[in-house]
């Protein structure tokens, strides 16, 4: 398997060569850049596996790079920065970013992190027919849920939700994230809507509705799916 190449835009030297240095020791084939506009002029010239964004970057915003390349490209970001406010966290995942690491941080942390967002980037860019959970099962093409042997009914708008969310275990989704993977469905024009249809789905889906297994609250975001093996 060819070594993934990480492009790490961070504008701190000392930032930059911990994180390239644990990266390397990861395996990984890293490049650094500490303005928006050489980033984007590496990404244009040799798209890399996975960006590592601080938005604190002296020439533009990290927001500003995150649009740039979400107008082009599906490449994984992982947001790197000091901004730890909800509203912060809340914009950059609207964006695109795939996952956001507020400093300071622990390196062995954002060398998982880095691991899981490829994992899931690999599982997405070939995706099956089948999503298999711990007693659960979801069939793609038939639209069917099946949890413990029982088949379990589900809206076309639950059912959305559901594969979207298992898709990539672990990642955070915002309700807007939500509304998007059922757009076509119904149409919704209130975001909290899907916080109804997580209701309802939790309580087709879970063993415990008021304990969940599978579709998890991130408090102040939206949801994720359980990555618990």
């Amino acid at each position: 398997m060819p070594t993934s190449t990480l492009l790490v835009v961070e504008d701190e030297p000392s930032l930059s060569r911990l994180v390239r240095d644990y990266l390397e020791r990861a395996g990984y084939q890293v490049i650094t850049t500490a303005t928006a506009g050489d980033a984007l002029r590496h990404i244009g010239a040799q798209p890399p596996t996975l960006i590592v964004l601080d938005l604190g970057l002296p020439d533009r915003d990290g927001f500003d790079v995150i649009r740039d390349v979400r107008r082009t490209a599906n490449t994984p970001i992982i947001v790197l920065t000091a901004r730890g406010d909800e509203a912060d966290r809340i914009v950059g995942l609207e964006l695109g970013a795939d996952d956001y690491v507020v400093k300071p941080f622990s390196p062995k942390e954002l060398v998982a992190r880095v691991r899981a967002v490829l994992r899931r980037s690999e599982q997405q860019a070939t995706p099956a027919e089948m999503i298999e959970a711990p007693g659960l099962s979801i069939d793609l093409p038939r639209m069917r849920v099946i949890r413990d042997g029982q088949i379990i009914d589900v809206t076309p708008s639950e059912f959305q939700i559901l594969v979207t969310l298992a898709r990539e275990p672990g990642r955070v989704f915002t309700r807007a994230h939500l509304l998007d993977a059922i757009h076509g469905v119904m149409i919704e024009s209130y975001e909290r809507a899907i916080d109804a249809h997580i209701k309802n789905l939790r309580r087709k889906l879970e063993p415990e509705p008021a304990n969940p297994r599978y579709v998890l609250t991130v408090h102040g975001v939206g949801y994720r799916f359980s990555d618990a093996s």
